[in-house]
């Protein structure tokens, strides 16, 4: 039977070969792939990784390659990504507990929660590509979160590269408060690797600003959510740092793209449960 993934995309940019990487490969293999945004438009890839040859600053190499920049730019003028599923309008919002009306309201909650999550059964996994566009509205999107949750409350696989890690830490139940990567290996983008300065998005409204370091430094987050009982890899010094330690398939940044893919069929096909650790 033909796998199904559910990939969902920064509507602030997202970073081209962390879509490229793992979509070539799972569809190379026959897989069908539903894309998603927060509010329903079109996902725009970020500038730089259509541009061959870019440096990065951090690492002081090239991170995007003739191939992968023209892939981007391929996809990001067809009409692959342009009528995505709207987020907003499929999963319910959590109701302000200062509504006068919170116990009906949440008790409603609850049921179209369920009923999305149900709707969820069709698919064999969630991706989420990386870059900085998700640091704006899926990191703390709280229906994204939802969506999350109910993969790991199905036990299906949750693969996120760079700063969609973060999802993964703030993906928590209400009444628990509980990081689901406690006691996890995961990787995500290392303090070693943060731009100092010219973090930027892919919205017209904000032009070429530049907002400066990253909005938060991964890796601390990603230590605190792990607990003591879990672990956090940054594996500098290496090309590659990919964990699964299931259900949570995670890579650190763009380098790891085609080998999400690659570990992806792995655990759909073969049932690989551990990886880089």
């Amino acid at each position: 039977m033909t796998k199904k993934i559910l990939c969902c995309l920064s509507e602030w940019g997202y970073w081209g070969e962390e879509l490229v990487g793992p979509y070539d490969v799972l569809t190379e293999r026959g897989y069908s792939i539903d894309f998603m945004t927060p509010k329903g438009a079109k996902p725009p890839a970020l500038p730089p990784s259509m541009e061959p040859g870019y440096l990065d600053p951090p690492l002081d190499k090239v991170v995007t390659d003739k191939h992968y920049a023209q892939r981007t730019r391929e996809i990001h003028e067809s009409d692959l990504l342009n009528s995505p599923i709207n987020l907003s309008e499929w999963f319910p919002a959590m109701p302000y507990f200062n509504s006068q009306n919170f116990g009906h309201e949440l008790e409603n909650y609850y049921n179209m929660r369920d009923e999305c999550w149900n709707q969820l059964k069709k698919y064999d996994a969630l991706l989420l590509p990386g870059g900085s566009g998700p640091m704006v509205d899926m990191v703390n999107n709280e229906r994204l979160h939802d969506v999350i949750l109910g993969f790991y409350s199905q036990n299906k696989l949750i693969a996120a590269e760079c700063y969609c890690v973060t999802c993964l830490a703030f993906a928590r139940d209400w009444t628990e408060r509980k990081s689901i990567i406690w006691g996890k290996h995961v990787t995500g983008h290392a303090r070693e690797y943060d731009y100092k300065d010219g973090t930027g998005f892919a919205r017209a409204e904000v032009g070429g600003a530049n907002f400066g370091p990253p909005f938060y430094p991964l890796e601390y987050i990603l230590r605190d959510a792990v607990g003591p009982d879990g672990q956090y890899h940054g594996g500098v010094g290496r090309t590659i740092s990919t964990v699964l330690d299931y259900p949570f398939l995670t890579g650190r940044s763009t380098q790891d793209s085609r080998l999400v893919g690659e570990l992806m069929v792995q655990v759909l096909e073969e049932g690989l449960q551990k990886y880089g650790w």
